[in-house]
């Protein structure tokens, strides 16, 4: 967890420094989230670094085990009264290392996908560092835990043409790493900006999921 930490510390930086100048109006714009403003997911970003394993599961319990609802009541607890707040609270957060009972790299990969989900509807664009977002592709393609990225590409070959990463056999899949680790997530809107035999596999199961 050592080398990835940093990333995520990274990540949360530059989301931040993208935000500050953010109008109200922006900050009310649909996130690529169903349902969800671009504040409040930056809100869920906080949360998930605000809570430990403990808390976490305290929260499982008090919600019943409906995962759903805990993801809300977090939400909420860190959205602030206003936009500002939102951003002051997030900023806190940016070194953190507190986290659920998942891998670190999960974390970044939060908040690579989710800060995609903020940027992407506000017309932002962020030159990942190549290595930081193949290490959460790799991740995804191995792993169903909280997103069903596994499920999503069985027997799809997924290539990435800007940096290293590929994986599977099948129909092909072919783009940027950015653009398939989106793809990976259930993000349909990057299934765009994909080539291959397999983007209509692909696009139906994040279509469906």
């Amino acid at each position: 967890m050592t080398d990835i930490w940093p990333l995520v510390h990274a990540e949360r930086a530059a989301l931040a420094a993208d935000l500050a100048d953010l109008t109200d109006e922006q900050w009310t714009t649909p996130s690529l989230c169903t349902e969800l403003t671009v504040r409040e997911v930056l809100a869920h970003l906080t949360a998930g670094a605000s809570l430990n394993t403990v808390r976490w599961m305290a929260g499982v319990i008090r919600c019943r085990f409906d995962f759903d609802k805990q993801v809300a009541m977090r939400l909420a607890e860190q959205l602030g009264a206003t936009p500002a707040a939102t951003l002051e609270r997030f900023r806190r957060v940016i070194t953190s290392t507190t986290k659920p009972p998942l891998p670190a790299v999960a974390l970044l990969g939060e908040s690579i996908v989710h800060g995609e989900d903020i940027r992407r509807p506000l017309g932002i664009r962020r030159a990942y560092p190549i290595e930081t977002i193949t290490k959460v592709a790799e991740y995804y393609q191995g792993s169903d835990l909280v997103i069903p990225a596994k499920g999503r590409i069985a027997g799809l070959r997924l290539v990435a043409g800007d940096g290293p990463f590929t994986t599977g056999s099948g129909p092909r899949v072919s783009g940027t790493t950015l653009a398939l680790t989106m793809a990976m997530a259930g993000r349909t809107a990057y299934c765009d900006e994909l080539e291959g035999d397999g983007v209509a596999t692909l696009r139906d199961r994040c279509e469906t999921a």
